[in-house]
C-alpha cells in the first residue's frame, strides 16, 4: 500500500487549522470544524491509498469544505484560511474526480 501524500497533508492542513483558530481566537466552531474535517480527510486519506479508486469520501468532502470556505472567501476576501482552503480543496476534487473516469 503506497501513501496517498496529497491526501493526508490536506487532512493535517484542516486538523491543524482548526486547531489555530481555536487557540488564536477560542473558536470552538474552528476546533470542531477543522478536527471533523480533518477527521474525515484522515479516513479518506486511508481509503484512497489502500484503493486509489475509493476516491467517494474525499470527494464529498473536499466538495463540501470547497462550498463553504469558498463562500468564506468571497465574502471575506481573507487567504487565511479560507481562500487556501478553497485551494487545496479545489485541486483535491480535480485530483480525486479525474478517477472517476478511469473507473
Amino acid at each position: 500500500m503506497s501513501r496517498d501524500y496529497f491526501a493526508f497533508s490536506y487532512a493535517f492542513i484542516c486538523f491543524v487549522g482548526g486547531l489555530i483558530g481555536f487557540l488564536k481566537a477560542g473558536s470552538i466552531q474552528s476546533l470542531v470544524a477543522g478536527a471533523g474535517a480533518g477527521t474525515a480527510l484522515g479516513l479518506a486519506a486511508t481509503q484512497v491509498s489502500a484503493n486509489p479508486r475509493n476516491v467517494r469520501l474525499i470527494l464529498v468532502t473536499s466538495l463540501l469544505l470547497f462550498l463553504l470556505m469558498g463562500s468564506r472567501f468571497l465574502k471575506g476576501g481573507k487567504f487565511m484560511p479560507a481562500g487556501l482552503v478553497t485551494i487545496i480543496s479545489a485541486v483535491s476534487l480535480f485530483r480525486y474526480g479525474s478517477r472517476l473516469g478511469s473507473a
